[in-house]
């Protein structure tokens, strides 16, 4: 073997310690006491998961604080601050700051991205180019799709139709839309789905963003998914406003996502930040309960979003930290519902994306984390460090544990 992880404990089966065999990229085994010689790391009961999935972050738009101001904290604000701020962006200058993001993104084990990025007349194909020419030279750590989308709408802004096709043309394996900021918000949802057909690509949406949930965006969704026959290849992001709605109509809701194949990505740092704008007392936090919604067959994945820019100035771009933050807002305890936190940034998160080659599974690229605990329940809970990290079977990734230096014990 190439490699052995030695003594390793795996997600959902955490009484039983197994060998991890790697040959030529691969996992090649899976099981106890594994014969075997080759270089082995020692992993003393830790937790092996598959690498991190970011379904939705923003490489194109992150670490621009210094370029921005944050007043009133609310969406409009946000959209406007990066609209100005992103005429002056360049291919460079993209290139610079996505790979400090996606460099964050590795010392936190995540192994697979789909970034969303920007596409209109002010921006062009800048932002694009820079990633793309990422996408490259971060290929022995991560895999890295594009979505591309019309943040400042669609059919409203001539020049992005054409612009979001070129991108398609040139590499983008996803297509997204922003219908909230569009004059016709089906009418871009409409035309977001003929790019879909036109290039066989997944969708990716921001949808119902907001509050009021007397209307939802998601209806129409779930209605052409089912009549083009796209069902598991349709995600929506954020979908805030199922943070506002009864139960009984939540299950609902839910089961007509699950029936059509919509998936859902719950953003839980941007959507905490930027709701409740709108009260002085009694802000609410208007983050979907993504696991409600599982149990009522809808996907989900948690994600970053955004990273130190006016929609989110925060960010260190840990997966894990996501969520926990979620298992906070949304009140999870029970423990199942806290391991499924843990599957909503690595294995949900790959469905969502419709990763084949993902997975602890003997044949499988051996794309994998080591995590500093036993079970997922407690890498959720704890915060548990990445240790280690492997793309293709090679070490991207080493974190050394902490030690503490109590001072009436011989230190090693």
């Amino acid at each position: 073997m190439d490699l052995i992880l030695r003594n390793g404990r795996l997600p959902g089966d955490p009484e039983r310690s197994v060998d991890i065999g790697i040959q030529d990229g691969r996992i090649a085994a899976i099981e106890a006491d594994l014969a075997a010689e080759g270089e082995t790391l020692e992993l003393d009961g830790r937790l092996v998961s598959p690498g991190f999935v970011e379904t939705h972050i923003h490489l194109d738009k992150s670490c621009i604080l210094d370029r921005c101001s944050s007043r009133r904290g609310d969406l409009e604000e946000a959209i406007g601050e990066v609209a100005k701020a992103k005429k002056d962006f360049t291919a460079e200058d993209v290139y610079q700051r996505a790979r400090c993001t996606v460099e964050k993104c590795l010392l936190q084990g995540t192994t697979h991205m789909r970034t969303h990025l920007e596409v209109d007349p002010a921006i062009g194909l800048r932002s694009f180019e820079g990633v793309m020419q990422l996408i490259e030279d971060y290929s022995w750590a991560i895999d890295i799709e594009v979505c591309v989308f019309p943040q400042e709408g669609l059919l409203n802004y001539p020049g992005t139709d054409e612009l979001m096709v070129e991108a398609m043309k040139r590499g983008a394996k996803v297509v997204g839309a922003a219908p909230y900021t569009d004059s016709d918000p089906h009418g871009q949802i409409d035309r977001v789905f003929e790019i879909a057909r036109e290039f066989d690509a997944d969708i990716d949406m921001h949808l119902d963003f907001g509050a009021d949930a007397s209307s939802l965006d998601l209806d129409y969704v779930c209605e052409l998914t089912e009549r083009f026959g796209r069902g598991g290849r349709n995600a929506i992001g954020h979908v805030t406003k199922l943070a506002y709605v009864e139960p009984e109509r939540l299950a609902t809701i839910a089961r007509r996502l699950g029936d059509a194949g919509v998936a859902l990505t719950v953003l839980p740092s941007t959507d905490l930040f930027l709701m409740g704008r709108d009260r002085d007392h009694a802000k609410t936090r208007g983050v979907t309960q993504a696991h409600e919604l599982l149990h009522h067959g809808v996907n989900c994945s948690l994600s970053t979003n955004n990273v130190l820019n006016p929609f989110t100035p925060f960010g260190d771009c840990s997966l894990l930290r996501m969520a926990n933050l979620n298992a906070n807002i949304c009140h999870v305890g029970a423990a199942d519902d806290v391991a499924e936190c843990f599957n909503m940034v690595t294995t949900r998160s790959a469905r969502l994306m419709n990763l084949t080659d993902y997975g602890l599974e003997v044949g499988k690229s051996a794309d994998l984390v080591v995590i500093d605990g036993p079970t997922t329940q407690a890498a959720v809970a704890e915060l548990s460090p990445v240790l280690f990290a492997f793309k293709g079977g090679r070490r991207t990734l080493t974190r050394q544990p902490a030690h503490l230096h109590f001072p009436d014990r011989e230190q090693a």
